[in-house]
């Protein structure tokens, strides 16, 4: 891979890194080899913001020849310096031990890749793939696309369901060119005996797709990767020619420690902590211990649809229950 910051621009058919900075913020600087988020939490999700090691929500993490690293859920053995590996932006789940910051794990998934059918400039700069929408907010990077590039994304979902991208790697066409396969991931929704819709948000909620597939397919609320060959969705919908049940990054084991970045998919409507708070569609607890940091924010900030908020707590029945949200 080719770091982004020598390539402005898009060019089709050559593998370039594009960055949609969504205000990404966070200092590279950041803990400096402190410890991973609550104090080594051993599980951290979040956008890569910089290397000399690998460094997600602030935290650098410790790489060496013993730390596994996942890209599409295929192992990287070549021994490559991590830049070379990973890009700025990716969103990657870290796990490292607990009580320090060295990675045993960094895993990489990307929400979906196959070929730009879209383009639409507007108030939000959007391009759709596979029947799903992806925001594009960096307008030079936007205006460097064009329809059928074939384009890897990985981002944040909001509350509309949409993907916005903080990271957009073009693929190169397979040589020689026989039928190629595209992806998707997401959740499952609207499970029927034709198939199901997928869509970002665990709930079934916002921008989905439906997907064609014989009967017996996943439940609703799994998360899969669908691989399809259809370019574009035909009759409302795309074909799959196989399915893969996944982990959702969303998805931490019971009373794991964990730090999850992502974008308020629902906000707090509540006047007092009743679960209504949801980051990436993961839902969010807090109490009178809770710390609100960032920008002076408070725990009104919450009632915001798309802030981009870290949360760092620990999974409990299936609800993160927040020690500290930090605003971005």
């Amino acid at each position: 891979m080719i770091p982004a910051a020598r390539f402005p621009r898009l060019r089709t058919g050559v593998p370039v890194l594009l960055l949609v900075f969504l205000s990404l913020s966070c200092g590279i600087g950041g803990s400096d080899f402190a410890g991973g988020g609550t104090g080594g939490t051993g599980i951290s999700t979040g956008a890569i913001s910089g290397f000399g090691s690998v460094v997600v929500n602030d935290v650098h993490f410790r790489t060496d020849a013993k730390t596994k690293k996942l890209l599409n859920g295929v192992a990287d053995s070549s021994g490559r310096m991590d830049n070379n590996i990973f890009g700025v932006g990716m969103v990657v789940t870290v796990r490292h031990g607990t009580g320090d910051n060295n990675a045993q794990v960094i895993e990489y998934r990307d929400n979906l890749r196959g070929p730009i059918a879209v383009i639409a400039s507007g108030s939000d700069n959007i391009i759709e793939i596979l029947g799903l929408s992806v925001v594009v907010d960096d307008a030079e990077i936007f205006a460097s696309l064009r329809q059928d590039d074939i384009v890897e994304v990985s981002g944040f979902a909001d509350n509309a369901g949409r993907i916005r991208a903080a990271f957009i790697f073009s693929v190169p066409p397979p040589l020689p060119p026989p039928v190629q396969e595209f992806e998707v991931k997401g959740f499952v929704s609207g499970s029927s005996s034709t198939g199901f819709r997928l869509g970002p948000l665990p709930d079934g909620s916002g921008t989905t797709v439906m997907i064609s597939y014989p009967p017996g397919g996943p439940a609703n609320g799994t998360y899969v990767q669908v691989v399809t060959t259809d370019q574009v969705p035909v009759g409302g919908g795309i074909t799959a020619t196989r399915i893969e049940t996944l982990a959702a990054r969303t998805d931490f084991p019971e009373n794991a420690a964990a730090d999850l970045e992502g974008l308020v998919t629902t906000p707090w409507t509540g006047s007092v902590n009743d679960l209504s708070f949801a980051v990436e569609g993961k839902r969010v607890q807090w109490n009178e211990t809770t710390e609100f940091m960032g920008g002076g924010g408070t725990e009104e900030d919450t009632r915001q649809s798309n802030r981009r908020v870290l949360v760092q707590g620990t999974n409990i029945g299936g609800v993160l229950s927040a020690a500290r949200i930090i605003f971005r």
